[in-house]
This record gives C-alpha cells, structure tokens and sequence, in this order.
C-alpha cells in the first residue's frame, strides 16, 4: 500500500536521499580527519548519524521535494533543495546543541555536511536529467535540418535556445539588418549578414530551411523573404505571431510553415473585450450558419467572452456534427446546445427561441456560392438569403432579442449576381424592420432596451473559407497545376476569418449607437490580384511559376471583375474603431417591407430569368448581366 500511494520513482528518490545525507556526513568527516577518523569519533558518530538522516529527510518530505520528476530537474528544484538541506541542518545542529554533542562535532564538519549533501543531491538530479533527455534525443530518428534564423531580436534569441536542445535543427547563423548586430554572437549562433544577403549564405552553409523569427515583422519582409527562398529552393518558415506568442497559446519552437495571411500584411484587430464581455457574458448566444467557415470562427470567437450558452443552429447536419466534436469535449465549461433547423421554418425558429431565449443573433446562414446560385438555385438563394433573414429577424424581434447581427457581403453593392443582390435585399429587409421598430417606441420611453437593434456587416472574402479560391487553389497545386483563374486582371479584397469574425463582433457591440440598422464596412485593406494569390500560393509550396501553369478561363456569370464596398450613392463616416466605417445606404420603409413580405409568401417555385427580373424590382442597384447577353 505505501508503495502504490508513494509510486515506486519517489521510494527510489527518497532512498537516494536518505542515503545521501549519511553519505554527506560521512565524507565530512572523513575529508576532516584525512580518510583516517578517530575510534571515539567515529562511535559518536555512528550513534547520532541515525538521527540526522532521520531529521533531515524528514524535512526533505515536508518541503516536497519529491513531487516533481528528475527528469525535468530545474533551477527552482535546487533552491527548494538548498531550503530544505539549511533548514534541516540547522535543526540537526540545534537538536545536537540540546543533547550537549554539538561541541563534540568539528567546525569543518558543520560546514562540509551540507555542502557536500547540496552537491550530491543537486548534482545526481541534473546529471540524470541530462542522461534522460539525451536517451530520449537518441531514440528519435531524426536528421538534423540546418537552418538560418532571419531577426535577432528577443524573439530569435529564445528560439535558438529552444532549438540548441533539438536534434532536428541545427542554427548555423542569423541574420539581420541591424548594423549593430553584425558579427555579434548570440547563445554562441553568430549574426553573419543582413536579410538581403539570404541566398549567399544558404548557398555557403548548404541550408535547407529558413526560419522568419519577427513575430511582427511587416508582411514585405516576409513576401522578400519568401521569394528569394522559392528562387534558390528552400523552405521558408515562421514563428506564431506576437499575440499568440504574449498570450501564452504556444512558444517560439512552435514554427510553421508561412501562411498566405503573412503576406496579406493585415494588421491585428484591436477589440473592446469590456464592452463585448458587457455584450456577451452571462447571456444566450445564438449564431446561425454555425457549421460555415464564419459562423464556426464566431462562435470559437464567442467562447472566450464566457457566454451562459452558445446555440448552434445549422441546417447542415455534418457541417453541425463536425464543429459539435471540435468544440464539446475541450470547452466542458460553456454550456453548448447544437440544434438542426432551416430559417424559413418559422414554427421550428419560434420553437428554438422559446426554448433559449438567446440575447443576441448573429447571422451568417446563407447560400454563398455566386455561380452556383445564378443558375438552376436562384429562387433557392432568394428565399433562404431573403425570406430566411425576414422569419428570423421577426421570431427575433417577437422574443425581444437585443442584438440581430447580419453578416452581409461586398457584393451586395452594385450587385450584378442573384447571391449579391440577395444579400442586398436582406440588408434592407433588416433596415425595414429597424424603422418599423422605431416608429412603434412611445415619445415618453427613454431607451430601446426591450426592443431589437439590428446591425448589418459588409465585408470582401475571407481566406480558406469554404468554396473560396484558396482551397481550390491548392486542390490544382497538389495535382500539378494548371491553376484556373477567371481573368488576368480580377481582383478581391481578403481578410483571414478569424479577423472577419472579431470585426463582426466588434460591430455588432458599436451598433445601435445611431438607432440601429446601421451598415458596418469593415476595412478590407487594398484589393488583391488573384494572379498575385496565386504566385503566393505557389511559392508557399515550394514551387515556382515555372513549375505551376496558370490557366484563364473567362469570368464566370454573376461574377465581377472589381468588387465594391460602397455603392456610388453610398458615403460613409467613421466610427470609434479604425477598421470599422457605416454605410450610409437608400433606406426602406415598413409599407415597402410589407409589399415584399405579401410577395415572397406567395413564391413556392421561380425559374431564374423570374427572380432576375423582380430582383431588379425590388434591388434598383442590381444589374442583370444574363439580359445583357
């Protein structure tokens, strides 16, 4: 029974110790009387040694040395063993002192017990550490990788000092474009030249990989560096970037491989965690689309604002399933309810409603996909973009939700698509019933508090969402090219999803400062070529244009060739939050509402060329291209 409560690693650390204190002392007096000790002496001490082993492993027990495992012996190891070797010896000396034998121990021996004990035990800790940890490098097959760090600054310096105790990468040299730098050493790796000098020193040093060591180093050096790795054919890498690393999510041996968001040179989003923990704490959440690329980052987005519960809600059962088994078993402690439901279902949403009572809505369920919904599905995108939006923002209203946050689309301005007029058409149905609301507030009620503010959000393509560029883009790589593009010179604008998500919650905090229905345009940056997506692509793969032919296949219907974020009627003025504009948009009125409503509750089937023609009724904005043709 003592064994298997103790473990038998912490009898065999204690034995070591016991024996070690007997070990100590007698070394002490040994090396006092030169390996030859008196007959009296050594009788006096055979009776007390007894007692000072039993004294101090007691002590050893009492300040828990045995809780921790060799193998990760460290410096706060030997200064809990160094307190527990003083005090313990203190009281053996004060124990002797009241048995009258202190005067009948040596000077020398009261100080050479000690030492002798910290050296023992200190030192078998770290040399079995250092047995174990080269044991454990030597059963792994690896092949040492030579590497070249790019920076020298606070963060290069941590990570070749993680990376010396690796036998998979061997820093052979760094370099940066600090002057001051050049030719210093750093943890013994010298700084050998500045970052231009990259494909002289990888030809000289034979090295196949570059790591990029500047978590916050602009998205330019990271490009340069990436291309002059791709012409002499090694692999670039990087460190987590600078919030990850503060946080305390992972370290700075955690490389990866560069990722197309550290080209894109997006700067991090700044968000009011006060605000959103005042928005989102304690209160029922409820996002829609849940299983999609944005609704799924929104809700990963939402657990670290503590929410009493988060409502699934998709009508993708494997899509709901998949984002039930990422999130369930790490989060025990958010209460999660995942349910499948359509959003024109209006007894199934009321039913939803009534059972969660959800505080706040984001909405990001929709049919997406441009060419897909502009032939065959366009009286789908209408009634589940349109008529989906209008039942779950009236079931939303009737249960006093306080925040609706529509996700919207760059291309429902000007919209030229059945998908971008769609949206556009949802934008003002939640306009509508924004005013709708309004007008109805009595003149002597003082806040909206009972009544729902909707907040719409209007933002270009997210990186690696589903059925974007990005993934299809690989799919061509890994098969050998070509890579299809539409049009040599078509552009869109591109955030990563985790930015797109925060910037949606961002605006869905600030919205209702203007009375609600406002329009939110996130700062998309500068519109990116998608020859120049592509180029990246290839280069992250290791591969050059040569390698990966690229393929114009003419746009595709419904699809521009510049997207907009503002309609040439619309103007904008800023908010709080620099990444944040609103819209000023044509607005509607609830008799406009109404006429929609009697409308769409008669559609049950629609050919295309119908819901092109009264989407041009009802969007003026919206210009069919298929009647052009």
């Amino acid at each position: 029974m003592f064994v298997s409560r103790f473990g038998i690693r912490t009898l065999i650390a204690f034995a070591h110790d016991f024996v070690a204190v007997a070990v100590a002392w007698w070394l002490a007096y040994l090396l006092r009387f030169n390996f030859d000790i008196p007959a009296a002496t050594l009788e006096l001490l055979s009776i007390i040694l007894p007692w000072i082993v039993l004294v101090q492993t007691s002590f050893f027990l009492w300040m828990g040395l045995y809780r921790g495992l060799w193998r990760y012996a460290s410096l706060p190891d030997v200064k809990r063993i160094f307190v527990a070797v003083v005090t313990g010896t203190v009281t053996v000396l004060l124990m002797l002192w009241l048995l009258g034998l202190l005067a009948d121990i040596p000077g020398s021996v009261i100080l050479l017990a000690p030492l002798l004990l910290l050296l023992i035990m200190g030192g078998s800790r770290l040399l079995y550490r250092t047995w174990k940890e080269r044991r454990l490098y030597n059963l792994e097959s690896y092949e040492t990788r030579l590497v070249l760090i790019i920076g020298a600054g606070n963060t290069a310096m941590n990570l070749v000092k993680e990376l010396a105790r690796s036998r998979e990468w061997h820093v052979v040299g760094m370099l940066d474009d600090n002057p001051k730098k050049l030719g210093t050493r750093l943890h013994g790796v010298r700084v050998l030249g500045v970052i231009d000098e990259l494909p002289h020193w990888v030809q000289k040093l034979n090295v196949g990989h570059v790591i990029i060591a500047i978590p916050s180093v602009p998205h330019r050096i990271h490009r340069h560096t990436l291309e002059m790795c791709s012409e002499i054919g090694v692999k670039a890498m990087t460190v987590p970037s600078y919030a990850d690393l503060i946080s305390g999510k992972t370290t700075v041996s955690k490389i990866r491989e560069v990722e197309l968001d550290d080209l894109l040179g997006r700067a991090p989003v700044v968000l009011d965690n006060d605000g959103l923990h005042s928005l989102l704490t304690g209160k029922v959440v409820l996002v829609t689309g849940a299983g999609g690329s944005i609704g799924s980052e929104l809700c990963r987005q939402l657990i670290a604002f503590d929410p009493d519960r988060i409502v699934f809600l998709e009508l993708n059962e494997f899509a709901l399933y998949s984002i039930q088994e990422e999130l369930l078993p790490h989060f025990p402690g958010i209460e999660m309810s995942f349910v499948i439901g359509d959003i024109k279902d209006y007894a199934r949403m009321t039913q939803i409603f009534t059972q969660f009572r959800p505080s706040v809505v984001f909405h990001a369920a929709a049919y997406k996909h441009v060419p897909l919904m502009e032939h065959e599905n366009a009286c789908q995108a209408l009634l589940n973009n349109v008529l989906g939006t209008y039942v779950l923002a009236q079931v939303a209203i009737n249960f006093e939700v306080g925040k609706f946050v529509l996700i919207s689309t760059d291309k429902a301005v000007n919209p030229v698509s059945v998908m971008g007029a769609s949206k556009r058409l949802a934008e003002m149905v939640c306009q509508a019933l924004q005013q709708s609301i309004a007008k109805h507030i009595k003149p002597d009620q003082s806040t909206q508090s009972h009544s729902t503010c909707f907040v719409m959000v209007r933002f270009g393509n997210v990186l690696g969402s589903t059925g974007s560029v990005i993934p299809k883009f690989r799919e061509q790589i890994a098969k050998g090219g070509p890579i299809t593009i539409t049009h040599p010179e078509i552009t869109r604008y591109f955030m990563s999803i985790p930015e797109a998500a925060q910037l949606v919650l961002q605006a869905g905090l600030m919205g209702g400062t203007k009375g609600g229905g406002e329009i939110f345009v996130l700062d998309m940056g500068d519109p990116v070529k998608i020859v120049d997506l592509a180029n990246d692509l290839i280069h992250l793969s290791g591969l050059s244009e040569g390698d990966i032919r690229i393929v114009f296949s003419g746009l595709r219907p419904g699809e521009k060739l510049h997207e907009e974020l503002l309609s040439a009627s619309e103007n904008t003025f800023p908010t709080p939050h620099e990444k944040l504009r609103i819209a000023q948009a044509r607005q509607v009125d609830e008799h406009w509402l109404s006429d929609l409503m009697m409308w769409l509750g008669k559609v049950t089937v629609l050919n295309d060329q119908e819901v092109r023609d009264q989407l041009a009724k009802w969007v003026p904005e919206y210009t069919n291209k298929e009647s052009e043709h």
